[in-house]
Order: structure tokens, then sequence, then C-alpha cells
């Protein structure tokens, strides 16, 4: 079996690495949270709150795929196994049962939120180690405001 290689030097490819993983994490998490919101939902807006949920598990997927790919291509093995993203969540999940649309509104939109910052943490870490890498983050990022805008919105 040969190891990927990537013209990028080991601290380059270190940071950037590290950066991808932890989105990985994050854009899975994001993916399972809002599929279970998307199911729970229930209220006066539920159809509306209900299709939005699915427009963001689709573009955590997206960008899950897009991160991880990006880790092989420059020789760093993502992991988004299950034991995984639970070690490195940081979202405390939601109680089982249905769930109101305010209420999933809110959840939603602090996820995203505070998603969005640790992504422009990334963003601006590979700045200068791999700005491919970086213009990753920087369309990831432009998609999940957007997300997050639009959940704002509905309040």
């Amino acid at each position: 079996m040969s190891a990927i290689r990537s013209p990028l030097s080991d601290e380059a490819r270190a940071v950037a690495g590290e950066a991808l993983q932890g989105a990985v994490v994050d854009l899975i998490d994001l993916s399972l949270l809002s599929k279970q919101l998307h199911w729970n939902v229930i209220g006066r807006n539920f159809r509306n709150v209900h299709r939005q949920l699915d427009d963001v598990v689709t573009l955590a997927r997206r960008y899950t795929d897009m991160a991880a790919e990006r880790a092989v291509a420059i020789g760093v093995n993502p992991d988004g196994q299950t034991t995984t993203v639970a070690r490195g969540s940081h979202l405390h999940g939601v109680e089982a049962g249905y769930i109101g649309d305010e209420k999933a509104i809110r959840l939603i939109t602090d996820v995203l939120a505070s998603l969005i910052t640790r992504m422009r943490t990334r963003m601006d870490l590979t700045a200068e180690p791999d700005p491919v890498t970086q213009d990753l983050f920087i369309d990831a990022i432009r998609d999940l405001e957007e997300q997050h805008w639009m959940f704002q919105a509905m309040v």
C-alpha cells in the first residue's frame, strides 16, 4: 500500500489536517442533529422548518465529504466514525420526542452560530499553511452563514 504524499510541508499538513478533521466531526454532528430536529419538529411552521433543516443536512453532508477528501488529498486520514464524532462533539443534543418549531429554530440557530465561529477559526489557521484548504472553509462558511440567516429570519 502506498501513502498519499502532498507537496505541503509536514507542519502545513498537520495544521490543515487538524482543521479538516475538526470540520469533519462538526459537520457530521450538524447533519445528525439537523436530522433529529427534522424528524421531530412540530408546530405552526412545521413545513418550512422541516424543509430548511433538510437543506442544512444536505449542506453538512456535502462539506463533510469535501473536507474528508481534502484531508486525504494532503495525506491525512479523516475519521468520521461515531465514536470519534461523539468524543469530539461540541453539541449537547436534544431531548427525545417532539420539538416545537420555535425551539427547533432557536436550537439550530445557536448550533450554526457556534459552528461558524469554529469554522472561521479554522479558516484563519489555514490561511498561511494551505490556502486551498482555507478556500474550502470560506465556501462552507458562506453556506453555513446563509442557513444561519434563514433560520434567524424565521423568528
